[in-house]
């Protein structure tokens, strides 16, 4: 049996966590650091928290990069340790952005990896469309990302 999750806000305070987290997770690529998060809260980025009773097992981010009349939102860092992967705690943390850009009618862009085939999926089920290509977009790797794009509902 899995133990209960629950999403909510993220604090100042777990940014270590994440930042723990996003080692494990993206070690070949450049992993975000503590300050990083520190930084995202401080200037009034919305982030998400995924927490079983004992810890931090996800987290998630919504930037606006522009206002009205077009908002746009960009979703800057997703992540959930590899214990709980393919048991719906990223689709809830996408969801739960997702949610915050409605409010503000907004579209929402992302990059992802191409050969992260679950995320991938996981956008597209979610009505992200692919725009293209970014080669060797992750560093130090070089793997290449998608660009997708999310039109507000608001304004198709």
């Amino acid at each position: 049996m899995s133990p209960l999750v629950t999403v909510g806000p993220l604090y100042r305070t777990d940014a270590d966590g994440c930042a723990a987290l996003e080692r494990l997770l993206f070690a070949g690529d450049d992993p975000w650091s503590a300050r990083m998060f520190r930084d995202e809260l401080e200037v009034g980025h919305f982030y998400l928290a995924a927490r079983t009773a004992d810890r931090l097992i996800g987290y998630g981010g919504l930037a606006l990069i522009a206002g009205p009349p077009q908002v746009e939102a960009e979703i800057h860092t997703i992540g959930v340790h590899p214990d709980h992967q393919g048991h719906g705690v990223g689709r809830r943390l996408v969801a739960g952005l997702l949610g915050r850009a409605d409010e503000l009618a907004a579209t929402v862009f992302l990059e992802v990896r191409t050969d992260n085939e679950a995320a991938v999926a996981l956008y597209e089920s979610e009505g992200f469309e692919k725009l293209g290509v970014r080669r060797n977009y992750y560093r130090p790797s070089g793997a290449d990302a998608f660009t997708m794009r999310r039109p507000s509902p608001h304004h198709p």
